[in-house]
């Protein structure tokens, strides 16, 4: 059995919507060309393990698992620090090609793994699938990464029903969603459910970012719709809020945080949503305003969705795209498909600026897209100072624009 050619599929980082969609298809069109497909759980980390879980697939398998949310070879975050690379796992089972999916920390971890294996005189290639809800990824002519457009679908389910609790309640929501760097997921749900305020981190281009400016963003907007006697709403802020927001915020902010071993506030274990609507209470209460509002969390309900009809195409793509890039002989690239359909490829060196980082790509807030949007949300500007007296001292401190531009 170790004498027939075989791939090797592994998924880094969390999950994302059509993860099986690409292992499906990678399965597939290896089988028919008479390869074994194995698939590796627990990602790189099985990679340095001496007993390796390893799932060899069929067709029925494969075939079961095309639309399925969630990943059929587990996941993990391990990256390798001196670890021991285990070379039998790819000589044993005479390993052509190292399949990646994940983002660029996966990508580049892969290039090393085959560089090394090349000095061991183990020669195989690696191809990598570029996967982020975040949409992050600067991919050329910002086409999505997949699972972005299933994980919005089901955050924009989500931000229905509450947009609708809402309105039956005639109460607000604070809601979070995901997004390390960038607000692409947290832009298209707000924007897909006509929500009356969100904050991304990318609105803060020509400001400081502060807890007190989002606070006052969020009751601008529940001030602008008193005024027109709109008594709800739903505020979504995306977590990348937090990750830019300077230590010295999150120091005084009077949350009890965890910390790495780096000394850096471990975000996830904390709601981003039930801190925020804290602390708008607090603020609201400062003010006399009787509003109830509550935290919702768009967090793992995302991630593990089943895909969409988009990412399933896409995805087949992708993973037909693996085995075209093969056969053409290439390795250490990331599979991309265009518009048209077009697969090509795409080298990290490619995306990585003079510093060897690849910058996030963000969501631009300049564009004409971003700025009716923007236009479609409700906050207080210049005019509605007067009308806003009646519920703000200073109402030219919530100003929406000014706020933004760093004025107040």
């Amino acid at each position: 059995m170790a004498s027939k050619k075989s791939i090797l599929i592994i998924c880094g980082g969390g999950p994302a919507p059509g993860i099986n969609a690409v292992i499906s298809t990678v399965a597939k069109i290896f089988l028919k060309d008479g390869y074994r497909v194995l698939g590796l759980h627990e990602g790189f980390k099985g990679i340095f393990s001496e007993r390796p879980q390893i799932k060899e697939f069929d067709f029925a398998h494969a075939d079961r698992i095309f639309s399925r949310g969630g990943s059929t070879l587990i996941m993990s975050r391990f990256k390798p620090g001196n670890e021991k690379i285990n070379t039998r796992l790819f000589s044993d089972n005479n390993v052509k090609l190292l399949v990646s999916i994940g983002g660029d920390d996966t990508a580049s971890t892969a290039n090393r793994i085959t560089g090394y294996l090349s000095k061991e005189n183990i020669s195989i290639s690696n191809i990598h699938v570029p996967k982020t809800i975040d949409n992050d990824l600067p991919l050329p002519d910002r086409n999505p990464t997949f699972g972005f457009h299933s994980a919005k679908d089901e955050g924009v389910r989500i931000g229905n029903t509450t947009y609708e609790d809402a309105r039956t309640s005639q109460n607000w929501f604070v809601m979070s969603t995901m997004g390390r760097s960038a607000g692409h997921l947290a832009f298209g749900i707000a924007t897909s459910c006509h929500f009356p305020m969100m904050v991304i981190p990318e609105m803060f281009n020509r400001t400081p970012i502060t807890f007190d400016k989002v606070v006052r963003l969020i009751i601008s907007s529940i001030v602008k719709r008193k005024i027109e006697n709109i008594n709800y709403g739903v505020a979504l802020v995306s977590e990348g809020v937090f990750h830019i927001m300077p230590d010295s915020e999150l120091d005084h902010c009077g949350i009890n945080f965890t910390y790495d071993d780096h000394g850096h506030p471990e975000l996830g274990n904390v709601s981003k949503s039930h801190i925020f609507n804290m602390l708008v209470q607090v603020k609201l209460k400062e003010l006399g305003i009787h509003i109830k509002s509550r935290p919702v969390e768009l967090g793992y309900e995302l991630r593990c969705c089943r895909p969409i009809g988009f990412d399933l195409t896409l995805c087949t793509l992708l993973g037909l795209g693996v085995k075209k890039l093969f056969a053409q002989g290439l390795s250490g690239c990331i599979v991309t498909a265009n518009s048209r359909g077009e697969v090509t490829p795409l080298f990290l060196e490619d995306l990585q600026g003079e510093d060897g980082k690849i910058a996030p790509r963000l969501v631009n807030v300049d564009s004409e897209f971003a700025r009716l949007c923007f236009q479609n949300m409700h906050y207080i500007e210049e005019g509605d100072y007067e009308a806003a007296k009646a519920y703000l001292p200073d109402p030219e401190s919530y100003d929406f624009n000014k706020i933004l531009s760093g004025e107040v």
